[in-house]
């Protein structure tokens, strides 16, 4: 019996963990970075698929805008932490730090990745797509 609620509780974990793995930007909401200048939850309900991930909407609204135009509103240099590319290392960005910069959404590994990037922005977004450049020729 408790192998058998064990077996269960792993295998609900594993399917959630699974699920989780195809939604993009941990389910935050890309449209709501450049409209609301905030890191907002999507919906379950309110998704779309593109580039084989699950893209979740606070919004119909937001889902409309990025269904239109899915690269205005996904994140620059491939999610990747602009500050941590341009110190030539390719991680991950958090996609509860972000910054919009002209038309173009960034992700961040941390609030000091955010601060340094705002601080010289010009500089760190050239150095950032010199490295990305070099990583996908």
């Amino acid at each position: 019996m408790i192998r058998t609620i064990a077996l269960l509780l792993s295998l609900t974990f594993a399917s959630h963990a699974a699920q989780a793995q195809d939604w993009a930007l941990d389910g935050m909401d890309p449209v709501s970075y450049s409209r609301e200048g905030a890191a907002i939850p999507g919906r379950s309900d309110i998704v779309t698929m593109w580039r084989g991930k699950s893209w979740h909407f606070a919004t119909e609204d937001n889902r409309t805008a990025f269904e239109a135009n899915p690269r205005a509103f996904a994140p620059g240099l491939g999610g990747l932490c602009v500050v941590a590319l341009s110190e030539g290392r390719s991680e991950p960005g958090n996609p509860r730090y972000f910054a919009v910069i002209g038309q173009r959404t960034y992700l961040l590994r941390s609030e000091a990745a955010r601060r340094r990037l705002l601080a010289d922005p010009q500089h760190v977004l050239m150095q950032a797509k010199a490295v990305w450049a070099r990583l996908h020729p």
